[in-house]
């Protein structure tokens, strides 16, 4: 039996996830395999390159530079996250990422994305090849806010869209424990969409897409109830922030974001032993 971490995506909540990664990290607490969405594909891949704090330093860095999730990039290049910046730059340069630790590691590591002409999860292994990033990219990159990635024949969008919360498939492979970790507080349900206008414009250019976003709420909410399940029955435990700390999608403050970054710390140090025991069992 297979141990695997669900990591949520949230933009810039996912902030929180990287605190729970980095004293996972730090705790030497490993897992057979990951699957991660939007944020937590970008940045739960620095679990598998073993880059403890990376995140949040470049993060709480680059938050106010206008190519890093300002309005000024998106009417600049189409991406509220400047893509030159952000998948080369930023990784090959201003903060290199490991990419010969992150293939060296035999942990699988997967990234789920949104096909726009289907509206349907596609799930990429990503092994340590550059095109990776790509893929990562896909998985982050927000409806109406970037551009439709493509790789191959492929056109994608962020993962959320499709599956917010993979942890049916990741089952569906082998991965029958699952540590899962959420970017919102107990109790959160997510409601329908109140982007109307916006999805009209999305229906003309993508109505597979539109489909899935305004049923998203549904799936979502499904599977936290699938989630509470497999809590019951011992095949899944569920790391969530323990208060609510306001931080947008686009979050630019770096306090905010460094008060999310420090709850998933102390959430997951005080869960220590449970996590623990969990992921050894």
């Amino acid at each position: 039996m297979k141990t695997g971490m669900v990591l949520e995506g949230g933009a810039m909540r996912g902030m929180y996830t990287a605190g729970v990664l980095d004293v996972l990290m730090e705790q030497g607490i490993r897992a057979d395999g990951v699957i991660g969405v939007s944020a937590g594909a970008v940045f739960g891949c620095n679990y598998k390159s073993h880059q403890i704090g990376r995140v949040i330093r470049y993060n709480t860095k680059y938050c106010r530079d206008r190519r890093f999730g300002d309005v000024r990039s998106l009417i600049k290049s189409g991406d509220v996250y400047e893509e030159d910046f952000c998948y080369r730059e930023l990784p090959d340069k201003l903060d290199p990422f490991d990419w010969e630790t992150f293939r060296n590691d035999p942990m699988e590591f997967y990234v789920t994305c949104t096909d726009v002409e289907t509206g349907r999860a596609v799930y990429h292994k990503c092994t340590g090849e550059r095109e990776d990033m790509r893929w990562m990219q896909a998985s982050a990159s927000m409806p109406f806010v970037s551009r439709v990635v493509k790789i191959g024949e492929r056109q994608l969008l962020d993962g959320g869209i499709s599956d917010s919360i993979p942890v049916n498939w990741f089952r569906s492979i082998g991965y029958d424990r699952n540590l899962v970790v959420l970017t919102r507080p107990e109790g959160y349900r997510k409601k329908p969409s109140k982007g109307l206008t916006l999805l009209k414009q999305m229906i003309r250019q993508y109505p597979a897409v539109a489909l899935a976003m305004k049923t998203r709420h549904i799936r979502y909410n499904q599977t936290l109830d699938q989630l509470e399940k497999l809590e019951k029955e011992g095949l899944a435990l569920v790391l969530r922030p323990s208060k609510r700390i306001k931080v947008s999608k686009l979050e630019r403050h770096p306090e905010k974001l460094k008060a999310l970054y420090m709850l998933g710390r102390k959430d997951t140090e005080q869960r220590l032993e449970e996590i623990r025991r969990f992921m050894d069992s």
